[in-house]
This record gives C-alpha cells, sequence and structure tokens, in this order.
C-alpha cells in the first residue's frame, strides 16, 4: 500500500510527542496533527511540568515506572545538549515533604530521579509542620517553550499540522487510514468516555527568580515548581469541576500556602492566574480500536487520560501508542496484500 496516512488528533505534549514518535519509528507513513488548539492554549500549557509522577490505580506499577523512566532519559539527554534553553528543560532539586511519615518511604520512581534521600533534621527545619521529607533532583519542562520545540521538530520532520476542530473521528476515515485520539479531556465528548473525568487544577506563575529549589507537599496540594522565568505556585485538585475561570479566593489560599512555605514568595512580582483541566481517569486509556460502520474499517490508537501526571510520562506513553500504530499499520498491509491475492 502507499504511505499509510496518520492522522493525530490534539496538539498537548501527548499529542504532539505521540505525533513525533510516530514520525520517528515509521519514516514511510504521512503524519498530520489536527487540533482546535495549539500552544499556548492547551491544557499543557498551563502545566508545571515538573517529573514526579502521579499514580494511576488502574495501571500496573511496572508499566508506570517504564513509562517514567523513558521520559525521564528522553529529557534528560534534552537538558544536556545545546537545546535544552529552547526546549524549557533544566534540572531543578528540592524537597517533598510530609506532616506524617508516608506508607511508603521509598517510591516506586525513587531511583529514576536522581540522588533521592530522606531528608536531614538540619534540613527538616526549614518546615516546622512537617516531620518527614524526601530530598531529590528531576527534571521540568517549562511548557509553551517545550511545546513549540516540540513542533519544530515535526515540522523538520514533515509532519503537517492542521487547526481544525474534529467532532467525529468518523470524519476522518475518508482521509486518513489510522487515527489516534490525544484529545486529553476532550475525549469525553468526542468518543463518549464516561470514566474520564476533568480534575481542575487552578495555578499562580509569578516572578521571583530568587527561589532555586521546588518545594512539595505530599498531599499534592501545595507546591512551588521554579522554572527558567517564572515560578509556578500550586494548587487545586477539584473532581468533575468545567470551570476554566480563575477564582479569586482560590488565587489567595494557594498564594498563603505556599508562602508558609516559602515566605520569600510574599516579594512575588506579576501574579499570572492560570487554570487547566487535567484529563483524569482510573487509568492512561492506551490502546487499538478498530471503529466500523457499514463494512467500513477505521484503526484507531487512544492515548488519553494520563491526569496531573501528563509530562512525568509523556514518552513512555508516545512510543507505547507510536508502537500500537506500528501494529496498525502492519494488519492494514497484510489486509491490503490479502486482498491482491
Amino acid at each position: 500500500m502507499a504511505a499509510p496516512k496518520v492522522a493525530v488528533v490534539g496538539a498537548g505534549v501527548i499529542g504532539l510527542s505521540t505525533a513525533l514518535c510516530i514520525a520517528e519509528t515509521c519514516p514511510s507513513c504521512s503524519v498530520t496533527v489536527l487540533s482546535d488548539q495549539f500552544s499556548p492554549n492547551t491544557t499543557s500549557d498551563v502545566a508545571a511540568g515538573i517529573l514526579i509522577p502521579h499514580t494511576y490505580p488502574g495501571t500496573p506499577i511496572h508499566v508506570q515506572k517504564q513509562w517514567f523512566k523513558e521520559t525521564f532519559t528522553y529529557l534528560f539527554a534534552i537538558s544536556n545538549s545545546a537545546e535544552a534553553s529552547e526546549a524549557g528543560i533544566h534540572l531543578v532539586s528540592g524537597w517533598q515533604i510530609f506532616k506524617n511519615t508516608p506508607k511508603e518511604e521509598l517510591p516506586f520512581w525513587s531511583d529514576v530521579v536522581l540522588g533521592f534521600r530522606p531528608m536531614s533534621e538540619a534540613e527538616l527545619q526549614k518546615f516546622p509542620q512537617h516531620r518527614f521529607g524526601q530530598a531529590f533532583t528531576t527534571l521540568k519542562c517549562d511548557c509553551p517553550p517545550y511545546l513549540l520545540w516540540l513542533e519544530k521538530r515535526l515540522k523538520a520532520t514533515g509532519v503537517q499540522m492542521y487547526t481544525r476542530k474534529v467532532a467525529d473521528l468518523w470524519e476522518l476515515h475518508s482521509e486518513y487510514n489510522i487515527v489516534v485520539n490525544c484529545t486529553g479531556i476532550g475525549a469525553h465528548q468526542l468518543v463518549g468516555d464516561e470514566k474520564l473525568f476533568p480534575v481542575r487544577g487552578q495555578v499562580l506563575k509569578v516572578h521571583a527568580p530568587w527561589v532555586k529549589n521546588f518545594i512539595r507537599d505530599g498531599d499534592g496540594l501545595t507546591y512551588i515548581y521554579p522554572g527558567i522565568h517564572r515560578v509556578t505556585l500550586g494548587g487545586t485538585r477539584e473532581k468533575e469541576s468545567w470551570s476554566l475561570s480563575p477564582d479569586p479566593g482560590t488565587t489567595k489560599g494557594i498564594f498563603d500556602r505556599c508562602c508558609s512555605l516559602e515566605p520569600s514568595l510574599r516579594g512575588a512580582q506579576d501574579i499570572k492566574v492560570k487554570v487547566g483541566l487535567r484529563p483524569s481517569r482510573q487509568c492512561v486509556r492506551l490502546q487499538r480500536e478498530v471503529l466500523s460502520q457499514g463494512g467500513v474499517k477505521l484503526p484507531v490508537v487512544h492515548n488519553y487520560g494520563h491526569g496531573a501526571g501528563g509530562f512525568s510520562v509523556h514518552r513512555g506513553t508516545a512510543k507505547e501508542a507510536a508502537r500500537l500504530v506500528g501494529e496498525c499499520i502492519a494488519a492494514l498491509q497484510g489486509s491490503s496484500s490479502r486482498a491482491k491475492l
């Protein structure tokens, strides 16, 4: 068959990295990204982009660890290259702190990040309300630059990108052989996934260049993540809230909580408020499906539902989605060669 045509729907970090993996692993493919929103208007643009995994209850831990490790290795190589500042990727050291010692003192990802260790008594004096902590170095992506860097890479490999609202995957079957669904929270409507729900996140992006270390409360609600130009302060986790409007009361609450962990933030300038809807479900939906309608078949690969942990696993899940696309192509080529017989 001629070069298979693949459409990737969605242009957040999952869609762009999946398109790049497909283009890299299947050079004979023609890959197109379709999305109604590109950076700076995606959910990924709101994300802090720090590599600290969130656990998916419905996904085996060894799989999550593999996704995280592949992502960390990929971004570590970029952080160690001349591309690092353009791609917005840098190493950052800091602390995850707990009011009570967690059940799991060694999370599954502790040997993937760098220099993971329990905090000393002296370090813990910085956080008088907390009794236990973990110190480590990880990677941080500044999201808009990273998305733009991915777009540049895609263009260089010949991937086309179009602004287009896809209301039904079926509308693509006459133009494309395979469709990859990376629509995040959009999959709720696009494929009617009732297991997918939004977890609203409100964050502040502030100018506080003296803050160099990340601080994350182990409950996941309060966090301070320094980027190259701005510090992300968070946050909220509001299940089933679809509102994209910033809430002023929430802004004050986030700022006060972060200042209680890092009092110097009282001097932060130029506070911008952002809201994103994390596409959450029990497990990432990463699978092949063949849609059929009136004898016509459309192979689809789903890669969505990464919730709060998309940046931490994006490259690993993109590689797996690209492998599934390869399986679809092999199946199509098999059926087209049988048809010739």
